[in-house]
Order: structure tokens, then C-alpha cells, then sequence
């Protein structure tokens, strides 16, 4: 085999896993949609007005998510889109998430936000966000009436739903989670 032959070899195979990685990288991005459609379906069933507010606002976040506690350590990670309502501009996102404290068990939940405006949403995209701390009841807002029943509100502009297996949950714990984006998917 001489030079040629070789170089040849090496580029075929170099194209051959880029398109690999194209093809694994696409697949990877429409499960994450899929999941993200899927958060979407369960909040909506579990509270059908939160379609309004979701529809309604400057973009929302949707992340499946799973959790785990043994003893007194525990974890999660989860992935989502961001999604800019106006421009349709998607972002994929990740999850992580530790926590300390007794317990024991594991657990698939889902998360939405909720962003009233377009700042909140592109803080949240380009910034990350990191938060601990838990949120209890369900809040609304006197002017959105009964469309953000069943959110918490987690800071100015920004709503969260966080749905699991028994429907929408009514007391959302987030004890250090970061949120950010997927630096491979985009």
C-alpha cells in the first residue's frame, strides 16, 4: 500500500465518523424534542390552562429529568430545549442536580418554564442558572388569572411546572441545580 493509498484510507474514515457523529448528533437532538414535547403533553394534561401560558409567554423550557437519593447523598440529570416563541429558535439544554440530606429513592420528573419575557428566557439560555432551596403551594398571578395555577414562581418573569408520575407536583424542590446549554447538541 503506498502513501496515497494510505491518505486515502485516513480521510475516508475521518468523513465516514463525521457523518456518523452527524446522523448520532441528530438522533440525539429529536430524542431530546421528543422528551420535550412529551414534558409539554403531561403538564398540559395535568393542567390543561397551562397550554395559554406557555403559548402565551416569550419562551419556555422543557426538561425530562431524573432523580436519585441513597442514604444522604443524592443526584440527578435531566436534558431539554429552550424554545424563543417569537423567533422559534431552539436551545438544547442540560441538567444537573446534587443534593444532601436523609432519604431514599428514586424518581422521573418533568420540568417547564415558563419565561414572560425575552430577557428572563435569554438569561436563562446564554447564563446558565444555578439555584437551591425549595418553593412550596401553588402560586398565580393576579393578571394571568388561573393560567399559571399550579407554577411556582422562581424569580421575576420566570415560572416553573414540575410534573411527575401523580401529576402536577405541589411541592417543587431544586437543590443545586445548574442549568445549562448542551454544548454538543448545539
Amino acid at each position: 500500500m503506498n502513501v496515497r493509498s494510505v491518505v486515502m484510507a485516513i480521510a475516508l474514515s475521518i468523513v465516514a465518523s463525521g457523518v456518523a457523529w452527524s446522523a448520532d448528533k441528530a438522533n440525539e437532538q429529536a430524542e431530546v424534542r421528543k422528551a420535550a414535547d412529551s414534558a409539554l403533553a403531561a403538564l398540559y394534561k395535568a393542567q390543561p390552562s397551562a397550554r395559554k401560558a406557555v403559548e402565551s409567554a416569550a419562551g419556555y423550557a422543557a426538561f425530562s429529568n431524573f432523580g436519585m437519593k441513597i442514604l444522604v447523598a443524592g443526584g440527578g440529570s435531566g436534558k431539554g430545549v429552550a424554545v424563543n416563541n417569537k423567533t422559534k429558535a431552539m436551545t438544547y439544554m442540560k441538567m444537573a442536580e446534587v443534593q444532601a440530606g436523609l432519604g431514599f429513592g428514586a424518581k422521573k420528573f418533568q420540568l417547564v418554564f415558563v419565561f414572560e419575557t425575552e430577557k428572563a428566557l435569554n438569561d436563562f439560555v446564554n447564563s446558565g442558572w444555578e439555584f437551591g432551596g425549595q418553593a412550596t403551594a401553588a402560586a398565580k398571578m393576579a393578571d394571568k388569572g388561573a393560567a399559571l395555577q399550579g407554577a411556582v414562581s422562581m424569580s421575576p418573569g420566570v415560572w416553573l411546572y414540575q410534573v411527575t408520575d401523580k401529576g402536577l407536583a405541589v411541592e417543587l424542590t431544586a437543590k443545586g441545580t445548574k442549568y445549562y446549554k448542551d454544548a454538543d447538541l448545539n
